[in-house]
């Protein structure tokens, strides 16, 4: 029996239109894809080309105008989905006044994690992504590649089957971009389905196993990486230092056994990321002091074992519990301009006495609850706050 698709598009199109309903661009138009489990599949096209639209309709945030889409033979809709994906947009948008681990608790919180398990995953978590030296830094003195690295460890919390990356280096220094492709590697082995978006072609060719190229919001062209860059009109022989004589001889060999002859001789060359990365790594091991990002660890535990530890749950309100969970991407707190929110944030990790370490499943944390009248007095800057 066929496995289901984890992601399936069926002449899936979307439109958006103005304010009188009339039809203003076509964002998708007549979209088939298929996505299956393990597979790390990389959209491409140009700006404008539909794949943010087509990312936000998989997700449940865009309804199509017509076709139908399937997210594990779900609905993107369907809330217990929330639970089984990941999700890191273009553009991350977290609570500047929370530092690292109080923002990857509160995304915790979301899927209903345990206290002890948001400790041990947002602890991990920062440290893979080089972050250890910020983590206590409000994110609003983070810089953007920063911000990313963070934006990624939340997209993980969860330990998703479905992981989906929007320009996940965008903003990355050469040594995040290749622990996202390392991670990528290491999730593809233990059989996470990944979908990629980026315009870094070099990233999608070291990462992905099948490409899906859109142009004008259609499919133009799709298969295995191998196959789509496959050429049958050159060959490559490598081969240790040869003198140039040698050289000669073998040209001269090829040319009248084959009747062809050699186009260009050459060194391979050092990649420039490869010299990025021993800089940094040598400047590491020196002790060199820095206040911004690391190289990162090692990919989380939680990530690599079988045995992930705890499993994301919530109260399934037909009776029992079930894999529900909440969107990856959640409303996040805000405050008026020109006001200063108090260090008590919503999800500090100040406890009260009646606080313990044995949090229930159900995630509820009341102790953490802000004074709502406390906040409605402070923004509209009245003196009794």
């Amino acid at each position: 029996m066929a496995s289901t698709p984890v992601i399936q598009l069926s002449g899936v199109t979307k439109t958006f239109r103005d304010f009188w309903l009339r039809p203003r661009a076509r964002a998708v138009n007549d979209l088939h894809l298929k996505v299956e489990a393990g597979e790390v599949v990389g959209l491409l096209g140009p700006n404008g080309s539909g794949k943010t639209t087509t990312i936000k309709m998989i997700l449940g945030l865009l309804f199509p105008t017509r076709g139908q889409i399937a997210v594990m033979g779900k609905r993107p809709t369907d809330v217990r989905l929330k639970a089984r994906v990941g999700y890191l947009p273009e553009e991350s948008t977290l609570y500047r006044f929370l530092n690292a681990e109080e923002t990857l608790d509160f995304y915790g919180r979301l899927f209903s994690l345990s206290r002890a398990e948001r400790r041990r995953r947002a602890g991990t978590l920062i440290e893979m992504v080089g972050l250890e030296s910020a983590r206590y830094r409000p994110i609003a003195e983070y810089s953007k590649g920063m911000q990313r690295r963070l934006g990624l460890a939340q997209a993980l919390i969860n330990d998703p089957d479905l992981l989906i990356l929007d320009e996940p280096t965008a903003g990355m220094d050469p040594i995040a971009t290749r622990q996202i492709k390392d991670l990528i590697l290491e999730l593809r082995r233990r059989g996470k389905t990944i979908v990629l978006c980026t315009h870094l072609l070099g990233e999608v060719e070291d990462v992905c196993s099948r490409l899906a190229i859109l142009f004008g919001g259609r499919l133009r062209s799709e298969g295995a990486v191998e196959k789509l860059l496959e050429t049958n009109e050159r060959q490559s022989l490598v081969v240790e230092p040869l003198t140039a004589s040698t050289v000669e001889k073998i040209g001269a060999l090829i040319e009248r056994e084959e009747g062809k002859r050699i186009l260009e001789v050459e060194r391979p060359r050092q990649r420039l990321e490869e010299l990025f990365l021993q800089v940094v790594a040598g400047a590491e091991e020196e002790g060199v002091a820095t206040s911004g990002a690391t190289g990162g660890g090692s990919v989380a535990a939680f990530l690599t074992q079988e045995d992930s530890g705890e499993s994301v749950a919530t109260h399934d309100p037909s009776g029992g519990d079930s894999d529900l969970g909440s969107p990856s991407q959640a409303p996040l707190p805000t405050s008026a301009p020109g006001t200063h929110v108090p260090s008590r944030s919503p999800v500090s990790d100040t406890d009260n006495d009646n606080d313990n370490d044995n949090d229930n499943d159900n995630g509820s944390d009341n102790d953490h609850t802000v004074d709502r009248e406390f906040l409605r007095r402070l923004v509209d800057g009245s003196d009794e706050a």
